[in-house]
This record gives C-alpha cells, sequence and structure tokens, in this order.
C-alpha cells in the first residue's frame, strides 16, 4: 500500500472501530471480521474477498503500536488532504511533509518510499467438536479429525479428559493469508456415558447388586473394573443397603495421582416369589426381633 493511501482510507471505520480502541479490541473484532469475510468461507464472492484484503490492511496497521501510532499522526493532518509524489511544486511532495512530522524518515516506514512493510498476520482459529467412548476418556487416545477443506490430522486425547473439555492444538487452524503464523485448533471433547461406571472427579462410581443372604450373612463378590479384569470384594454380614466400599487404585490413573473405583453396595429385592420361598420368607420373619426399623426415624421426624 502506499503512503498516498493512509490519507484516503479509514481503518477504524473499516473495522468499525473508536479511534481509542484498545490493542485487544482490534484483535478480537479482526478475528471476527476475517472469519465472515474469509475467501474459505465465501468461495467465488469477490466483495468478500474485497473486503477480506480491506479489512486485513486495517489490522497490519492499527495492531503495531509504532504504525498505529504514524497512521494516526497522518490523519490528524486533515482527511482528503493529497501530495504530489516528488519535492516540486507550491505545496512540497509527499516526502517532505513525512520528514516535517517524522523527522527526516522519509515517505516510507519500513518498507522505503511508495509502500509500507506491514507485519504477517496470524491465520484464523479453527473449532471443532469430537465424541469419544468413555474408557477412551480414561486411558487416553489417539483420534483421526476431519476437517472440511483441510488434511486429516490426528488429534491425541489424554488421559482424564472430561466431558466438554477443550483441547488446544497450536498451528492446526487456518494459515496466515501472508506468511504469518497458522491459526490454532480448539477441539471440544464429548464423552459418551457408559452403562456402568460413572466419572467422580479421579474416582469412578459403581452400583454393585447383592442379595439380601450376601448382604445379611455377608460374601466375597466379584466387582467389575475399567477396562480391566473384575476384583474381588468381600462384603461384611449386616451391611447396610448403600454402603460404599473403596477399591483402591482402579479410578481415574494420571500418573502422579490415581483415584479409587467407589462400590455402592444395593440389595437386590426379588420381584417374584414362588409360593414356597413366600412361606419360607414369613417363617423367616417370624424368627426376628419384633423392632421397628422407622421407630428412630419417627421419633426424629416428630422432633422437628
Amino acid at each position: 500500500m502506499a503512503s498516498q493511501d493512509w490519507f484516503e482510507k479509514d481503518f477504524y471505520q473499516t473495522l468499525g472501530l473508536p479511534k481509542d480502541a484498545s490493542e485487544s479490541d482490534v484483535k478480537k473484532t479482526y478475528r471476527k471480521l476475517a472469519r465472515q469475510y474469509h475467501p474459505d468461507s465465501n468461495p467465488g464472492d469477490a466483495k468478500a474477498e474485497a473486503k477480506f484484503k480491506e479489512i486485513s490492511e486495517a489490522f497490519s496497521v492499527l495492531s503495531d503500536a509504532e504504525q498505529r501510532k504514524e497512521y494516526d499522526a497522518i490523519k490528524a493532518m486533515g482527511s482528503g488532504a493529497r501530495f504530489t509524489s516528488g519535492g516540486q511544486g507550491a505545496g512540497g511532495g509527499f516526502e517532505d511533509v513525512f520528514s516535517n512530522i517524522f523527522g527526516g524518515r522519509g515517505g516510507g516506514f519500513g518498507g522505503g518510499f511508495g509502500g509500507f512493510d506491514f507485519g504477517p498476520t496470524p491465520g484464523i482459529d479453527l473449532t471443532a467438536r469430537t465424541s469419544i467412548d468413555f474408557i477412551d476418556s480414561i486411558k487416553g487416545a489417539t483420534i483421526k479429525l476431519s476437517l472440511q477443506g483441510m488434511e486429516s490430522l490426528n488429534v491425541k486425547i489424554p488421559a482424564g479428559v472430561i466431558d466438554g473439555q477443550k483441547i488446544k492444538l497450536r498451528g492446526k487452524g487456518r494459515p496466515s493469508p501472508n506468511g504469518g503464523p497458522s491459526g490454532d485448533l480448539i477441539v471440544t471433547v464429548r464423552v459418551k456415558p457408559h452403562p456402568v461406571f460413572i466419572r467422580d472427579g479421579i474416582n469412578l462410581r459403581v452400583i454393585v447388586p447383592v442379595t439380601f443372604t450376601e448382604a445379611a450373612l455377608g460374601a466375597t463378590i466379584s466387582v467389575p473394573t475399567l477396562g480391566a479384569e473384575p476384583v474381588k470384594l468381600k462384603i461384611h454380614p449386616g451391611i447396610p443397603n448403600g454402603r460404599v466400599l473403596r477399591i483402591k487404585g482402579r479410578g481415574v490413573d494420571l500418573g502422579n495421582n490415581r483415584g479409587d473405583l467407589l462400590a455402592t453396595v444395593e440389595v437386590a429385592v426379588p420381584s417374584h416369589l414362588s409360593e414356597k420361598a413366600k412361606k419360607a420368607l414369613l417363617e423367616f420373619d417370624e424368627q426376628m426381633p419384633k423392632e421397628d426399623p422407622r421407630a428412630e426415624l419417627n421419633s426424629k421426624a416428630g422432633l422437628l
């Protein structure tokens, strides 16, 4: 872009920003507009391509503190002012004006008179979503991700990733239009639910059904673990329904921090009984102490 263009173009208006916009606002607005008008998002649209070039020019100047200061000084002389490219004429040359403003630096900055050396603009960040199995979220995995208009890439999912977590892949977004760094790719991970296990921080939870006999008399039962062989768990006689038993080290493995498997005991009540079983159960009940299991509950409720 020739130096003369700085008098003719309003970079703030191009980006829709006030003249006192912060550096953060400049960057944020540029990224938003770049996504909207990028040629990849508007194939064959000449107007969108031209608009993209305009906002890229504006961002190149306003994102550089030194160039922005020089631009503001030039615009302060009055929009629409015109100068000849040489030193002839009553008004003096364009180079003379720059010499007066910037201490003899001449008509060009960085790139010499007649043009400027604009810094490269970064590429656009991209977003993607992927779904993984529950066990892969716990153990970690490498998946292949396909993006429209780009080559497929392998994405490493770290062990212990949680549902909704975002993974940033630096430099895997859109390439820069003028040799700058590529944008980033932000992948949002959705973890599919497991039919047996539930995540609880670095621990895993599982509900383990036991029979009334096992709960009353005690037993050694088999408990499933995620991605490994079941483990044996001892049930003590008289264990209450809902008691949580801890199996060390069978939760989420984060290297220096490993969770546990929390097994909740659930006494299974049979829904269908034979006449013989009903009779035996009634005989059993006759042998039980005549205690009201809800007495303490009712007593406490009466105190409220």
